[in-house]
């Protein structure tokens, strides 16, 4: 899966700075005050171009993640990587925060970057690979392509908290999901995610991967895309952690 930055509205922002150049101009004429002005004009410029034209790579892929982010410009392979995690902090005061990508190197790992973040799993020394707030794809899409390729090593542990998931709504729509089935899945997972213990969790995550294969369709049915996005969710929370909040081997 290849991730493309979202690019900022240069035009945008640089009529909002010039429009408020203006306005200072007039309220304030002055030839110091005029080249004061352009200079910022130029400079808000300088700094827009200089952030779209900055290089981007972000590929998740069987062999690892290929990268030009966060001081790294190589493939990074799954072997040097042992764990990457999405977060998001619960809203603050200061409203919500995005998720952001983290990732916590193997021992004798070559990853050179200072680990200046910390893992919220167990406060290890992480690498701050970015936030998904500048990413076109929605953070769910992500999710499910790291968790495809990079199976236990990675972790979702986005808020509210592990403890469980909210109630998902999902849109009834033609040739659907048969409801009843998906509901009773979908019952058998929190009942397992509340429950605490690593071999129930294990055992309806087995359970779920053989029935996401094996789902009914109606002719009114709970939206498939909707559905799979949830169960991918689902099934890497199960994976992910043992009683003891360690990672199974």
């Amino acid at each position: 899966m290849k991730l493309r930055r979202r690019q900022p509205r240069l035009v945008n922002r640089l009529i909002l700075v010039t429009i408020g150049a203006v306005v200072l101009r007039i309220i304030a004429p002055s030839p110091t005050l005029t080249w004061v002005l352009g200079g910022i004009v130029l400079l808000t410029l300088g700094v827009l171009v200089a952030d779209r034209l900055r290089p981007f790579r972000f590929h998740i892929g069987a062999d690892g993640l290929d990268l030009r982010v966060a001081g790294l410009n190589r493939l990074v392979p799954w072997a040097e990587i042992d764990a990457v995690i999405l977060d998001q902090p619960a809203a603050g005061g200061s409203g919500s925060r995005s998720p952001s990508l983290l990732m916590v190197p193997a021992t004798g790992s070559a990853i050179d970057p200072p680990l200046t973040g910390r893992s919220p799993v167990d406060n290890r020394p992480a690498l701050t690979l970015l936030d998904l707030d500048r990413i076109q794809q929605p953070a769910d899409e992500v999710a499910a392509a790291l968790a495809r390729f990079g199976g236990s090593r990675f972790a979702d542990v986005r808020q509210p908290g592990r403890a469980g998931f909210d109630e998902p709504l999902f849109e009834v729509a033609l040739r659907g999901y048969n409801t009843n089935q998906v509901d009773e899945l979908v019952q058998r997972c929190e009942d397992a995610l509340a429950s605490g213990r690593a071999s129930q969790r294990h055992e309806v995550k087995a359970e779920l991967d053989r029935a996401r294969g094996d789902l009914l369709l109606g002719l009114r049915g709970y939206d498939r895309r909707q559905v799979d996005r949830y169960l991918e969710r689902v099934s890497v929370e199960l994976a992910s952690w043992d009683d003891e909040g360690i990672k199974p081997a």
